[in-house]
């Protein structure tokens, strides 16, 4: 008798056992760590940046009154500092990115040169530029986006023109504000979804112009320059929120 009900005991053991397994297990599943931060480039930005920038300048003197060119005068060097702010929006569309941005600099980019033994002297300098142009961009890994950008550039520029003799001190100063094109690309990361950082290049070419001399000892022509740069920038942006996405709890039971 003893030993049926010690058979009977561990079969019904065993038989609560097996039906134990098959529930479904309370046991809550292990976290997953959580996945790297991932930034969306949509919506309104603003910034600043700073950079250097240099160009040679090309020019030509003409007479006015045959429109031939009388005398190629020397090109010189032109650099200087650059910075100032921007503004721009951003549109995200899978891993692309477009957007337009508007910037405005201060910049003490000059430049000068003396021609026939420091007779004449040319000086050129740029206080102010700007741009409007559009981005156009591919989020890549790790928060970081690779863009080319281009549009339109504008600065008012100073030519100085002398005429250093001792008895005829006589000078020229035209500015005229000047309208080209600008083109470039850059890299910018994301350090949260706030705040990123630049790196950018830009070519910029305001065309060929014409300055009226006033002054000249052989009656009046005028001089034709090409006006072209070249810059690199460092900056800094920061996005504003534009929504808050809905966050969506599930819970298990």
């Amino acid at each position: 008798m003893k030993r049926i009900l010690l058979a009977t005991a561990v079969t019904a053991s065993l038989t609560i056992g097996a039906i134990a397994a098959d529930l479904p297990s309370r046991t809550p599943p292990a976290l997953l760590p959580p996945p790297p931060l991932a930034v969306n480039w949509t919506g309104i930005y603003a910034g600043g940046q700073v950079g250097f920038q240099w160009a040679n300048t090309n020019q030509f003197t003409y007479s006015t009154a045959t429109g031939a060119a009388t005398a190629a005068q020397p090109s010189y060097y032109q650099s200087g500092v650059v910075g100032g702010g921007h503004v721009g929006y951003n549109y995200q569309i899978n891993q692309f990115v477009l957007g337009i941005e508007g910037d405005i600099e201060g910049t003490t980019y000059k430049g000068s040169a003396p021609y026939a033994g420091g007779l004449y002297s040319f000086n050129t300098t740029e206080s102010i530029e700007g741009s409007i142009r559009g981005r156009v961009g591919v989020a890549g890994y790790d928060r970081a986006l690779f863009y080319v950008t281009g549009g339109v550039a504008f600065a008012p520029i100073k030519n100085s023109y002398g005429i250093g003799t001792a008895t005829v001190p006589l000078y020229d100063d035209i500015t005229t504000t000047h309208t080209g094109w600008t083109v470039g690309g850059g890299f910018e990361y994301a350090f949260n979804p706030h705040w990123s950082a630049r790196l950018e290049y830009r070519y910029t070419d305001f065309g060929n112009y014409n300055d009226i001399l006033a002054v000249s000892p052989g009656g009046t022509i005028s001089d034709r320059h090409h006006e072209t740069d070249n810059a690199v920038r460092l900056g800094f942006s920061y996005k504003f929120d534009m929504y808050t996405p809905l966050s969506i709890v599930i819970a298990k039971y």
